[in-house]
């Protein structure tokens, strides 16, 4: 990850020899699912604050594939996967023109009845993009140029089975080691060494969930947070140890939001499927880890079912959608308070959408393909601005140095949304 400040320049008034302040606009890169901290919160600032019908300057639009995978963006390159009709590609475009700077196929196609292609983002660490493909397949490349460093077939070789819907776990990386959930019955998550590409660990048993594993400091220990089909595990992310299991079974295995840290030792797992949401408790004693349910919210009249989106937290709020019944078509977007897990507002019906948090508002994308500017406000709902750029996309918005970046199944669009 990059963190840079750019001074917009100084604005002279002649007349008045009165010399403006400048702005300061904070960019980053976005290297990974859910951004560098993997939590969808961008530290961007500078950022419009409204657009025009007809939506923010395009700056640039490139023909893709199909494919879920969202985009991820280091050193002035947006990576995504996609396939055709014979393989599956992961591609890197240059950030300022929209050149496509490599293309490398990684897998044959991958055809699922809940769509096809490639589901998971890729992850880009110390010049190396890592890449999980439909079926599962952990590919290594170099993001210089694309060339292909390795290949794990993760379900052949632990002797697993990929999840129904597709793998759509995006792949973690920290201290040399690249961790995906595998699905196998020794082997629930799997960890590579980069450099040698041995298998490092394996930890746990079960059905791979289609949640993405999050780094986390909890009770003042750096620990890998899991959210498989079976419920959530908090494990050490050099040795694989389980420092704490709480079981969470979902119907069809669909526990896919990432969890969300909240406070030093609390976090949120959430699922759909009329399921719910727990914030659990991790606490240390000794050598030993003990979890808790501390609040919960389940079942048909849950006040968060997070079904595929991963909620978002912005001074002390929850922003989230929450989806009603068995993967059903009401989606409601909500504002709930961390402190006593009051729900604030509700958006009914908003339909079924994704969203990250930036400079102060939510970006959400719809199904639709329409982008929307909210208010991330605990008073109301409060839209700012709403158009329609792409079509059908399950995959929320990613920004990065001033940039927006969407895509659906035929294009990716960069959009200009510096101040």
């Amino acid at each position: 990850m990059r963190r840079k400040a750019v001074s917009i320049p100084l604005i002279t008034l002649t007349l008045a020899a009165l010399i403006a302040l400048p702005a300061r606009l904070i960019a980053e890169d976005w290297p990974q699912f859910l951004g560098p901290q993997r939590n969808g919160v961008s530290a961007e600032t500078g950022l419009i604050r409204n657009f025009p019908p007809a939506g923010p300057q395009v700056l640039w639009r490139k023909s893709l594939g199909v494919g879920m995978s969202s985009v991820a963006v280091a050193e002035g390159l947006a990576v995504t996967l996609f396939q055709d009709s014979t393989s599956q590609y992961v591609a890197a475009f240059d950030t300022e023109s929209g050149t496509q700077k490599w293309k490398t196929a990684v897998a044959p196609t991958f055809e699922n009845s809940m769509g096809n292609g490639p589901r998971a983002t890729p992850t880009i660490v110390d010049g190396m993009v890592h890449v999980f493909t439909g079926e599962g397949i952990l590919a290594q490349l170099q993001l210089v140029d694309g060339k292909l460093i390795r290949t794990v077939n993760v379900p052949r070789e632990l002797g697993g089975r990929p999840a129904e819907y597709g793998v759509a776990c995006s792949p973690l990386v920290t201290d040399g080691l690249v961790i995906v959930q595998a699905g196998a019955p020794r082997a629930a998550t799997a960890a590579w060494n980069i450099s040698s590409g041995k298998l490092a660990w394996t930890a746990g048993s079960g059905n791979a969930g289609y949640s993405s594993p999050l780094l986390a400091t909890l009770a003042g220990v750096s620990q890998l947070v899991v959210f498989n089909a079976t419920g959530a595990t908090g494990l050490n992310p050099q040795s694989g140890e389980t420092l704490w299991s709480f079981p969470f079974p979902t119907e069809y295995d669909c526990n896919t939001a990432t969890p969300v840290q909240l406070s030093q030792d609390t976090l949120l797992i959430s699922a759909g499927e009329n399921h719910g949401s727990v914030i659990l408790q991790v606490s240390a004693g000794g050598n030993s880890f003990a979890v808790k349910s501390v609040w919960s919210s389940l079942g048909t009249d849950s006040q968060l079912r997070a079904e595929w989106q991963t909620p978002v937290i912005h001074d002390g709020c929850l922003y989230a959608l929450d989806n009603q019944g068995s993967a059903g078509p009401i989606t409601n977007l909500v504002c709930i308070r961390i402190s006593d897990q009051k729900t604030l507002w509700k958006k009914n019906r908003f339909g079924k959408s994704n969203l990250i948090l930036a400079d102060g508002h939510l970006w959400i994308t719809t199904m639709k393909g329409e982008l929307i500017l909210a208010a991330a406000a605990p008073e109301e709902y409060r839209e700012i601005a709403r158009c329609t750029l792409i079509e059908t996309t399950r995959q929320a918005p990613v920004i990065s140095d001033g940039r927006l970046f969407l895509r659906d199944d035929h294009e990716l669009i960069c959009l200009d949304v510096k101040q």
